[in-house]
C-alpha cells in the first residue's frame, strides 16, 4: 500500500532522517517530529516535502498515522509514544523498517564494526556503483561521492552500515541484527558503548550474533588485525575473506606510501599480487577500509579495473578528516573521532599527511565512553602524534558522577609528563580564543568530536579571518 501514512518520532537523526526520505521515494506518506530541527537536517527534510512539527505532542499524530516510527533515543514518557501506547497505533523500530521495506529480498551488505563502518560503507557503495551494480545504501554520514547519506535504487544490491547500538527503548539488540547480511564485513570489535555494554564480553556476544545471522552461501569480510574479529571469524558458517594491512590474511596490503596526497599500496590476494591501488584516504586504519571494500567487491564480481576506479575517485564522508576550511596557512579539520584507538588513528593519519607540520589535536569527550573514565589509560597514549593537545570539558558531565567522570587534569597532567604541550580549556570559544593567538603558518588544527561542539570550526576559521585582517 503505497499510500500508508508513516509517522517518525525523531525524525531529525541522520538515519532517521535518511529512512524517511527512502520512504518518501517509495511512495509512502511521511511525517515526523523533533524537539530539535534546525540545520541541515531541517533543511534536508524541508527539500523532500516532509512536515516536521516541533515538539512533542499527543495531537503531532493526527490525522491517525498507519505505522509510528520509534526513533532510538524516543523514550517512556514521551507525549507521543504515551499516545501512540494509549491508541494501540502500530510501531516499529527504524531498522524493522529498514528490513522490512528496503532489505528483504535483496542482496544485503552489512558493514559492521567498532571503528571505520561509515567510510567503509560509503567506499563499499561506491565501488558497487563504479562497478554498475547500482546499489541502494545507507550511511550514518554524508557520503561525499553521492552527496547524500542515502539512495533508494531499484537493484538487487543493498548496503548499509550496522551499527552495534541499541535498535528502540522496545528492542535492546544491536540494530544491525535486523539487516539480514548476505556479505558482511566486520573491520574490528573494541570495548565501546559502556551505556548498553558492560564489559567485552558482552560486546563480543553481538557481534558473535551477528556473524551468525550470515547464510552458509553468503560471505563473511574479516578484519584479522583485529585478535576478536580473528576469533569471532572461526565461528562463522560461511566462507571467510580474511584481511589484514601487513599481517596475515587472503587479502594483504604491503609497499604502501604517500606521494601527493595520494595513497599507493600494492594489495596480495593468497600471496599472488593482485594489484597496485591509489586512493586519497590516509592511514593504515583506512588501507584496511580499502581491503575490506575490495575482499567484498572482487566476491561480488566486480571487475578490478572498477575497484581501482572507485579508490582513486572516491571523495570520502562528511567529518572524516574533512578539510573545513585552510585560513593565513592554518588548516582546520573536521573529525568524528571519540574512542581512543580512533583518535590515536586519526592523529596518526594527519601525521602523516602532513609530515612536518605542528599538529594541533582539540578533542571533545562527548560519548557516553568517552565522558566515562572508563578510557582513562586509553586516551593518556592517544595523543602521541599531535604535537600541542587542547581537551574540552566533559559533555554534560552533570549526567554522571563525579568518580565516574573522565578526569581531564589527570589527563592533561600525564600528557605533559609526556613531553607534549597540553591544556584544559573550558568550552568552545575560549579555546578558539585562546587557539587564534597560539596558531602560526603551516599549523593543522584537528578537531575531535562526535557531535556539533558547539559550531566550534566555523568559530575557529572566523576568528583566524579576523587575526588575518588585523594582521
Amino acid at each position: 500500500m503505497s499510500n500508508q501514512h508513516y509517522h517518525l518520532i525523531g525524525i531529525c537523526g541522520t538515519a532517521m532522517a535518511s529512512v524517511a526520505g527512502m520512504l518518501k521515494a517509495k511512495g509512502y506518506t511521511v511525517t515526523g517530529s523533533d524537539e530539535n530541527v534546525y540545520p541541515p537536517m531541517s533543511i534536508f527534510l524541508e527539500s523532500l516535502d516532509i512536515p516536521v512539527r516541533i515538539g512533542y505532542r499527543a495531537d503531532n499524530l493526527q490525522p491517525r498515522p498507519d505505522i509510528v516510527v520509534v526513533g532510538n533515543a524516543i523514550s517512556r514518557g514521551n507525549p507521543e509514544l504515551e499516545h501512540m501506547l494509549n491508541e494501540k497505533i502500530r510501531y516499529v523500530s527504524m531498522s524493522e523498517v529498514i528490513k522490512e521495506q528496503f532489505i528483504r529480498g535483496r542482496h544485503s551488505i552489512v558493514i559492521a564494526g567498532t571503528h571505520g563502518k561509515t567510510t567503509t560503507t560509503s567506499l563499499v557503495a561506491w565501488v558497487l556503483e563504479v562497478g554498475g551494480l547500482n546499489p541502494s545504501f545507507l550511511i550514518g554520514g554524508v557520503a561525499e561521492n553521492f552527496g547524500s547519506s542515502f539512495r533508494r535504487a531499484d537493484s538487487n544490491y543493498f548496503v548499509i552500515e550496522g551499527d552495534e547500538y541499541d535498535t528502540a527503548y522496545f528492542d535492546k539488540g544491536p540494530k544491525f541484527m535486523h539487516y539480514l547480511p548476505d556479505t558482511a564485513i566486520l573491520n574490528n570489535v573494541e570495548f565501546d558503548h559502556g551505556d548498553i555494554y558492560p564489559d567485552i564480553e558482552a560486546v563480543k556476544t553481538a557481534f558473535r550474533r551477528f556473524v551468525n545471522l550470515i547464510p552458509q552461501k553468503g560471505r563473511l569480510i574479516a578484519g584479522v588485525d583485529s585478535p576478536i574479529v580473528r576469533e569471532l571469524a572461526s565461528q562463522a558458517f560461511c566462507p571467510v575473506e580474511s584481511f589484514s594491512v601487513g599481517g596475515e590474511g587472503k587479502w594483504t596490503a604491503h609497499k604502501i606510501e604517500l606521494n601527493q596526497e595520494m595513497t599507493h599500496f600494492t594489495v596480495f590476494c593468497q600471496g599472488v599480487e593482485y594489484g597496485r591501488f591509489v586512493t586519497p584516504l590516509v592511514g593504515n586504519f583506512n588501507i584496511r577500509n580499502c581491503l575490506a571494500a575490495i575482499a567484498a567487491a572482487d566476491s561480488l564480481g566486480i571487475a578490478k579495473d572498477a575497484i581501482k576506479e572507485a579508490l582513486t575517485s572516491f571523495k570520502s564522508v562528511k567529518r572524516r578528516m574533512q578539510v573545513r576550511g585552510v585560513v593565513g596557512g592554518v588548516t582546520v579539520i573536521d573529525d568524528f573521532a571519540h574512542h581512543p584507538t580512533a583518535v590515536r588513528e586519526t592523529l596518526e593519519a594527519a601525521r602523516q599527511k602532513y609530515n612536518g607540520q605542528r599538529i594541533v589535536a582539540v578533542f571533545e569527550p562527548r560519548s557516553w565512553t568517552a565522558r566515562s573514565k572508563v578510557f582513562q589509560k586509553e586516551f593518556e597514549s592517544s595523543f602521541e602524534s599531535a604535537d600541542y593537545i587542547i581537551i574540552a570539558p566533559v559533555f554534560h558531565s552533570h549526567r554522571l558522577r563525579a568518580e565516574d567522570e573522565l578526569q581531564i587534569d589527570k589527563l592533561v597532567e600525564v600528557l605533559r609528563a609526556g613531553g607534549k604541550e597540553a591544556h584544559a580549556i573550558g568550552g568552545a570559544d575560549a579555546i578558539v580564543e585562546h587557539l587564534s593567538q597560539q596558531l602560526r603558518r603551516g599549523d593543522v588544527v584537528v578537531i575531535m568530536s562526535n557531535g556539533g561542539f558547539d559550531r566550534i570550526h566555523e568559530k575557529m576559521l572566523k576568528a583566524l579571518e579576523a587575526v588575518m585582517r588585523n594582521a
